[in-house]
């Protein structure tokens, strides 16, 4: 009975490398399977962080220039792909910076530690730690250049921009996933608004104005409350960061056949806040009836 042959492994090429880029390193992440070959999952992986890194490498290289050194922190970092394949590509060959990833389920922290003492990636830093917990954590008292988000899911990415904002970040580089609460907080007012007897209004505090605006078709069924909430979340926090002084970037990430969870949001410290961005964000809440949403996304009023 004759076997028939194994197919050869990809090439650099067929895998759509960064030169230089380690095979063993995308094996270690189990990216790579030990033959060198790709699955179609680990393919769209591959090719969105490597496209994520063209947008990030020459933030760090303009903070190197600048200042001599860069510091990147990567909030929900996972199994730190993102983290890994960074300082493979670009830190390695360097004497400065560093990536402090930060990811809240310890055993993903253990085994990204001792990838990295095994690799030698001596600036790579793992704590286990909620994106909220990093706020207070003293080994994060520190302005970063860079803070990422990758699928950081749901309120998770609020909490980066958050510490981002707290920590006067120069850059950010965030990729939303799964955003539910503000398509929650729409289900929620569409049954109060539902409950009322005919002829009676919900009150106002409770979110009832969008019942009253052609608006409230935008997410009258379930599909497009889930959509609709999506894209609203990720438009407040645009001028969320606008109103703090970032100028924001929205772009794809890769083509829509590799993720759903497609959007890039880029943002860049340029100036003081602006109070435009947050009279557009107040009154965006209001329209859609989402007062309860202003601690969230909604700067203090700097005239208080």
């Amino acid at each position: 009975m004759k076997v028939a042959a194994k197919s050869p492994p990809n090439s650099a090429a067929d895998l759509e490398l960064h030169p230089g880029q380690s095979l063993a390193l995308l094996q270690e992440l189990h990216i790579l399977t030990r033959e060198g070959r790709l699955n179609q999952d680990s393919r769209r992986k591959l090719k969105q962080i490597n496209h994520l890194l063209q947008f990030i490498e020459p933030l760090l290289q303009q903070a190197l220039q600048q200042r001599g050194d860069v510091t990147l922190v990567d909030h929900g970092a996972g199994k730190s792909y993102l983290g890994f394949m960074l300082y493979d590509r670009f830190l390695q060959g360097r004497s400065a910076g560093r990536v402090i990833g930060i990811e809240a389920r310890a055993e993903l922290v253990q085994r990204a530690q001792a990838l990295a003492q095994r690799l030698g990636f001596v600036r790579m830093e793992f704590l286990a730690a909620t994106v909220q917990q990093a706020h207070e954590h003293p080994a994060l008292a520190l302005r970063p250049d860079l803070v990422t988000a990758l699928h950081a899911c749901d309120t998770a990415t609020d909490d980066a921009i958050a510490f981002a904002l707290a920590r006067q970040a120069q850059h950010l580089v965030l990729v939303p996933c799964c955003q539910a609460e503000v398509a929650a907080a729409l289900r929620r007012h569409k049954s109060l608004q539902a409950a009322q007897p005919p002829g009676e209004q919900a009150p106002e505090q409770a979110g009832s104005r969008w019942a009253h605006t052609p608006l409230s078709a935008l997410w009258q069924r379930p599909l497009h409350t889930r959509e609709f909430g999506s894209h609203i979340t990720n438009v407040l926090r645009c001028l969320q960061l606008e109103a703090h002084g970032y100028a924001v970037t929205v772009t794809e990430l890769v083509g829509w056949e590799h993720s759903m969870k497609n959007e890039l949001i880029l943002a860049r410290k340029v100036g003081t806040p602006q109070p435009r961005a947050r009279q557009r964000l107040l009154e965006l809440l209001h329209t859609l009836g989402l007062p309860e949403l202003k601690q969230r996304f909604a700067p203090p009023d700097p005239a208080a």
